[in-house]
């Protein structure tokens, strides 16, 4: 039970992956937390957040309300502010660093907020730990598929991400520093799902960037159960990945708009984006190991690779997002399986906030 009397930090809590970390934790399922912190500088959201567990009348729900009661505590503050980060942080047994600037075109416009968010705000973590010798057991870094080989702002600041997060274990031997890396979630915040959602709920026309386009798709749980992988099993200086499916961005529209008479506009690949994504490299491929159902990438340092570690490589190359697309009835399935088709009520993140 990994959660069980420990104070655990959400920077970006309020975020789509971090109001569904938080349930899930609340929940108890790994234990009962003696506080979960949360982090962000958005006092709207955090306010909804708020409100959310104390409109809970449903008997499931319980649970989660008397604990939100004694245990979920909000603070405005941001990791690009280093007391903010040290207030935060000082009492916290594991960390989850979810903050992030991660929408592509707005960090290509604005690339020096994206810089202050994704590198400098882990950096300022890092260094609350070292300078004040905190002591904080784990920290978990969310990145993402952008940072494998990068092409845009945004990967390359979640890139310079994992390697300050994998490089503070050499100075910090007693914290235990892991990265996780995992592509488009499903109906996330800021996601072309919502778009979709939203262009057909309006009449069209649904528009995509290019039909062949790729991504790898998962839900929001799953990327919990990545960070839970990652806490239970993970060593210093690696970087969990799940094995996730990909579809194509036209077989995604395609499947929402089901029979209704909508058009699809092509408008051409917008700043800084990919054709495909791309989860570990070739590069990394050769280091890289199954662990359950996960890909789990080797710390490069030699400082952190552990001698009885059986390093058989589980991939012979990069593992993108044009490996093993799902076909259109297949893509259908996922949706639907995700409550993610037209004429849900309630928006994917919330509607399992609620369940």
């Amino acid at each position: 039970m990994i959660f069980k009397g420990k104070t655990i930090l959400v920077t970006g809590g309020t975020g789509s992956f971090g109001k569904i970390f938080v349930r899930r934790v609340l929940t108890g399922e790994m234990g009962t937390p003696k506080k979960v912190i949360v982090l962000s500088r958005d006092e709207a959201k955090q306010h909804d957040m708020r409100m959310a567990y104390l409109h809970k009348l449903v008997a499931t729900d319980e649970v989660i309300y008397r604990n939100f009661m004694n245990v979920l505590e909000f603070r405005i503050g941001d990791v690009r502010s280093y007391p903010d980060v040290c207030s935060a942080i000082r009492n916290a047994d594991i960390v989850i660093n979810a903050a992030a600037l991660k929408q592509v075109p707005a960090c290509e416009y604005f690339p020096t907020q994206a810089v202050m968010t994704n590198c400098i705000g882990v950096a300022n973590i890092v260094r609350a730990i070292e300078e004040n010798s905190y002591p904080v057991e784990t920290v978990i870094a969310i990145s993402t598929d952008k940072a494998c080989k990068p092409v845009n702002v945004m990967g390359m600041t979640k890139s310079i991400q994992e390697r300050i997060v994998i490089s503070a274990n050499i100075l910090n031997p007693k914290t235990r520093f892991i990265c996780v890396r995992y592509g488009n979630v499903l109906a996330s915040r800021g996601s072309v799902i919502p778009l979709f959602h939203d262009q057909i709920k309006n009449g069209g026309p649904v528009t995509i960037t290019v039909p062949d386009m790729t991504r790898f798709l998962l839900s929001l749980n799953q990327a919990v159960d990545t960070v839970y992988a990652a806490l239970k099993y993970g060593k210093r200086g690696e970087t969990y990945i799940p094995n996730a499916a990909s579809a194509t961005i036209l077989d995604i529209a395609k499947a929402l708009i089901e029979k209704r008479n909508i058009k699809i506009k092509v408008t051409g690949i917008r700043p800084g984006e990919k054709m495909h994504e791309i989860m570990v490299s070739e590069e990394e491929a050769n280091h890289c190991i199954k662990r359950g159902d996960y890909y789990v990438i080797l710390p490069m340092l030699p400082e952190l690779r552990y001698k009885n570690e059986k390093a058989v490589n589980a991939l012979k190359k990069e593992f993108s997002s044009a490996d093993n697309v799902l076909d259109f009835n297949n893509t259908v399935k996922l949706l639907k399986k995700h409550n993610l088709m037209i004429g849900k009520s309630i928006p994917q993140e919330d509607s399992e906030l609620l369940r």
